[in-house]
């Protein structure tokens, strides 16, 4: 296995690049993301899709041209070839926005690197859209453009039979849903709305909007698989 990270970058919404690989990372580049590494100046190690989006294949070496009609998701193939290269942690940019079947494909993806003991982590940019605001809101600092919580950048990650810890943040929302039919066994410690051996299923959204208190924080799961959304800033804090 691997030490480093695996970044693999898609075609979605990416306001920027922020991550600066080292030696043992790995950076792959799914069709039109290759894009976003150019713009940021990082080298793709691998470059891997069906170019549908990128329009021109690149050539080289390190280029894996797939078919336009195949069941993986050019994001799947990306992090399929970084397991088979030994990974065990993976970034995912460019996963959200644009075509919502690809946002929920995604998610699927963060699934299945859970399910088969891979850490995956797909960085959501900024929701922005125009909105009435009124003077209560605005108070509170939102405004007419800015959608989610103010300023919140947010990360999606997916927990089976696991735990996910935070050393203390000091404030911020963070939503926990069951991605399998149910999870169960699940507890979330040092939250605002804390649960014991709850069950959680996919048709009730319990876990919506919960918050950091400044607190050391642990969410588990016994049996299934949970889907956390929480804000980049806490990524830091993870133990």
């Amino acid at each position: 296995m691997k030490n480093g990270i695996c970044y693999v970058v898609g075609a979605g919404d990416c306001l920027s690049l922020e991550f600066h690989p080292s030696e043992e990372d790995l950076v792959i580049a799914a069709d039109a993301g290759l894009r976003y590494l150019e713009q940021s100046g990082i080298a793709a190690d691998l470059i891997i899709g069906d170019f549908d989006t990128l329009e021109n294949a690149p050539i080289g070496g390190n280029v894996i041209t797939l078919s336009c009609e195949k069941d993986d998701t050019d994001m799947l193939a990306a992090v399929r070839e970084g397991i088979k290269a030994g990974y065990t942690e993976f970034h995912l940019y460019g996963g959200t926005g644009g075509r919502i079947d690809h946002t929920i494909a995604n998610l699927q993806v963060l699934a299945y690197l859970a399910e088969n003991g891979r850490k995956g982590y797909l960085h959501c940019p900024q929701n922005r859209f125009v909105r009435p605001v009124d003077k209560k809101l605005k108070k509170v600092g939102y405004s007419e453009t800015t959608g989610n919580a103010p300023g919140s950048e947010n990360i999606i990650t997916a927990v089976t039979n696991g735990v996910l810890s935070f050393s203390p943040v000091p404030s911020g929302y963070i939503s926990v849903f069951s991605y399998s039919e149910k999870s169960e066994g699940v507890y979330l410690q040092g939250l605002k709305y804390p649960l014991a051996d709850a069950t959680l299923t996919n048709t009730f959204p319990i876990g919506t909007s919960n918050e950091f208190i400044g607190e050391k924080s642990r969410i588990s799961v016994k049996n299934g698989t949970l889907m956390i959304v929480f804000p980049k800033e806490a990524k830091e804090k993870l133990i």
